[in-house]
């Protein structure tokens, strides 16, 4: 760790968003300049700092110093405080000015600003107001200072500090000092651990009920992104006891009854088949939501009203003009779709999904009903579009995401589509919808008008569920409460393929023919993560890119698991290395220790509303723009600029976006993803390593739903034996979801 002293002599760039500063650092010897990078809250130029940090080269700017903490120096001479004056920090304070206010005082300059203010009044050209102003401003900076200096000094990176001082201001010292944890509570992504770390640091908290409050909600917002929608009450302790050893039952019921009390918790009492009282703890959006969901479907659900001589007629003639074949199941599921209000379709792959929702549209339309389509992802609206010869959107797109409730950017979107202004079509159909996690979906229902406008949800029940809380289609279709038709035919073009027959055979607990020729499912028996990795850069880069006709960048990766020699973050690494190595002139950039090149396939791993984006012809006109880019959507980083401090990336092949320096931290490379990211999407080649993995995920849900992302190949490299637990294990993660119940309660089936 390096320290070094000196004048902020030029601010080169700063974010009053992050604080991320590019500055120049002049020390005490004419000529010597260091340029400095790093977080910086609140600074002007001619500041006096001390900085510390690890000195590091850029190889277009030279030698920085990348600082990871800094006090500042209070000007101890006349020349010292005259630099600062005149260098712009108070506003109405110029050179000029700053020379005769320090010709006047001389080294008493800081202490009469200070305590006597009003003699600043003495010094021509600066009346009673000005001399007001300038107190206000310097008491300010003063503030802001101790502030930043207070929070060091219990470990708290600048990054947080920033944050911490933007959500209390001149309160900062006293929150903190009061309770600690409420950072936990009430900054976005500052979790219990960093809060209990700061507080261990302060010292006298070990006991309190803040920090038990803050555990609690810290676990049960863990269980939200874990999927959850509630924690029932014996689970929630059990979590809470693996950070509080020592929490009993007394103190944890007390916690939880004052939080119900404040509307922070909001518990349901169910009883088990012996009788038993069980109480589910819910988040109050997340119980609310569901209750929401419940209760706007079963409005939504109504019987629509038929033209004389019901669908059948628009059905015939349909499938005569298009040449559509349907078998009996197909042909139901048209009807029902076009009857109510509100219809699933579920099917695996090869049953005949696009078939039927092709025919759906075209009976709507025959009928005169205007028909819009949509699915959770980009890369699936594109398919949809693709299958169907219709526009298809995202969800998002559809709803018309705007931009953030709040200003981290990553919170709950608003939709310019909502109740007050709906959706204009008859008929909504949403594909993937598998995919849709309870937010979602909870903003999907609201801008749908019951009675003039119906909801038709394609999925695959057995495919994972939403990265997201909650396991809409799965509850839906559990509650039994609307019209559904399950697709189970496999058709003879679909029979051709391996990769079909083996997901079918995977659902329905049987192993894969592992051991058959085949030309699109091939399976090698490997016992080694060393010889596995490699095998893996073999056929990503050079075997399979021919034998599909595409590029290793469209060909896929995927694990269960993050961590370990085959886990996402290691093979990364290595793919990166393989397709995309350090070069000449190929500028790359650091953050949160992640070395991002240009060429870099990359992923975002967090909604981010704010984030804008546009769509350009060839020659550069502006063909679309908007706003989002969401988990899971894959891109390529086509440009870096360090003096910018952006990164260009290009998502779906189409829509660009100009990434901040400063929003990285929900970026991450994709050459390897998980399985459960991969969801919705599909590619030409997947390549799935599956020797070992934590036991909760190796289970045949997870396997079907990798198998099922390939079109024209799938590999898996690994141990056969695990394949057989993996198809063996019925055993997914638990959801603890509250929906099916509460659409049957509201219906009035429980």
């Amino acid at each position: 760790m390096e320290e070094r002293e000196g004048y902020v002599e030029h601010v080169v760039f700063h974010s009053p968003d992050t604080g991320f500063t590019v500055l120049t650092l002049s020390g005490s010897k004419p000529g010597e300049e260091l340029t400095c990078v790093g977080t910086f809250p609140f600074l002007d130029e001619g500041e006096y700092l001390r900085v510390r940090g690890e000195t590091t080269r850029h190889n277009v700017y030279g030698q920085q110093l990348r600082v990871e903490s800094y006090e500042f120096i209070q000007p101890a001479d006349a020349a010292a405080m005259e630099r600062y004056l005149g260098s712009g920090a108070i506003t109405g304070v110029g050179i000029s000015m700053a020379m005769k206010i320090v010709t006047k005082f001389g080294d008493d300059t800081f202490r009469i600003i200070e305590r006597e203010p009003e003699r600043l009044a003495e010094v021509r050209g600066i009346s009673d107001r000005i001399a007001q102003s300038i107190y206000a401003q310097f008491m300010e900076k003063q503030g802001m200072r101790r502030i930043v200096m207070f929070l060091q000094q219990f470990g708290i990176n600048l990054n947080l500090a920033l944050r911490i001082y933007k959500q209390y201001g001149e309160k900062t010292e006293e929150v903190l000092k009061s309770n600690p944890y409420r950072i936990a509570e009430d900054i976005p992504r500052v979790g219990f651990r960093t809060a209990d770390e700061i507080a261990r640091r302060m010292g006298g908290y070990e006991d309190s009920d803040d920090r038990v409050r803050a555990c609690l909600l810290y676990v049960m917002h863990l269980g939200t992104t874990a999927g959850h929608a509630y924690l029932p009450e014996d689970s929630l302790l059990r979590h809470m006891q693996e950070y509080l050893p020592a929490i009993d039952d007394d103190t944890f019921n007390r916690v939880v009854d004052s939080l119900v009390m404040e509307r922070k918790l909001r518990t349901v009492t169910e009883y088990t088949e012996e009788g038993a009282e069980v109480r589910h703890v819910y988040l109050p959006l997340y119980y609310f939501t569901e209750a929401s969901i419940a209760r706007m479907l079963l409005d939504l659900d109504v019987e629509i009203e038929l033209p004389p001589g019901g669908v059948k007629p628009y059905l015939n003639s349909v499938a005569c003009e298009e040449n559509i074949d349907l078998d009996n199941t197909q042909r139901r599921a048209v009807e029902e779709a076009v009857k109510h209000g509100v219809f699933i379709l579920t099917g695996g792959p090869g049953t005949g999904k696009t078939t039927t929702i092709n025919a759906i549209i075209r009976v709507c339309e025959a009928m005169g009903r205007e028909v819009v389509l949509a699915a959770p992802t980009g890369r699936a609206a594109k398919r949809m579009s693709e299958a169907t010869g219709r526009d298809a959107a995202t969800i998002h797109r559809l709803l018309e995401v705007t931009r953030m409730e709040d200003e981290s950017g990553s919170g709950a979107a608003r939709f310019n589509r909502n109740a007050d202004h709906p959706l204009e079509a008859d008929v909504v159909i949403i594909d993937e919808m598998s995919m849709v996690d309870m937010h979602l979906m909870h903003a999907l229902l609201k801008a749908i008008v019951p009675g003039l406008t119906s909801l038709v949800m394609v999925g695959d029940a057995n495919q994972l569920p939403s990265v997201g809380p909650g396991n809409v289609l799965h509850d839906i279709m559990e509650s039994q409460a609307f019209s559904m038709v399950t697709l189970t035919k496999i058709f003879r073009q679909a029979e051709e393929s391996d990769i079909v027959v083996n997901a079918h055979r995977i659902n329905r607990g049987e192993m894969p023919d592992v051991h058959r020729k085949s030309k699109d499912f091939f399976f090698l028996q490997r016992m080694d993560a060393g010889v596995i990795r490699n095998l893996l850069v073999q056929l990503v880069r050079d075997k399979l890119p021919n034998y599909v006709s595409a590029t290793p960048f469209d060909i896929q990766v995927l694990t269960p698991m993050r961590k370990g020699e085959l886990g996402v973050e290691g093979l990364n690494v290595l793919l990166q290395e393989a397709l995309n190595p350090p070069a000449p002139g190929k500028a790359e950039y650091v953050s949160h220790g992640v070395t991002f090149r240009v060429g870099d396939k990359v992923m975002q791993t967090r909604n981010n509303y704010r984030l804008e984006w546009e769509t350009r012809s060839a020659r550069n006109t502006l063909l679309d723009c908007g706003s989002g880019v969401f988990n899971g959507d894959i891109g390529i980083i086509r440009e870096i600029n360090d003096f910018a401090k952006q990164m260009e990336i290009v998502f779906d092949d189409t829509r660009v976006v100009q990434y901040d320096f400063s929003d990285l931290e929900d970026l991450e490379h994709a050459y390897a993803v998980t399985i459960h990211k991969s969801q919705g999407s599909e590619y030409p080649a997947v390549v799935m390593p599956l020797l070992t993995g934590p036991r909760p995920l190796m289970n045949r849900n997870l396997l079907y739903t990798g198998v099922t992302r390939a079109v024209n190949c799938v590999t898996i490299i690994g141990s056969e034996a695990t394949m057989q637990r993996m198809v063996a294990s019925v055993d997914e993660q638990k959801r603890y979801t509250g929906l099916r119940k509460s659409i049957r309660d509201q219906q009035g089936l429980s």
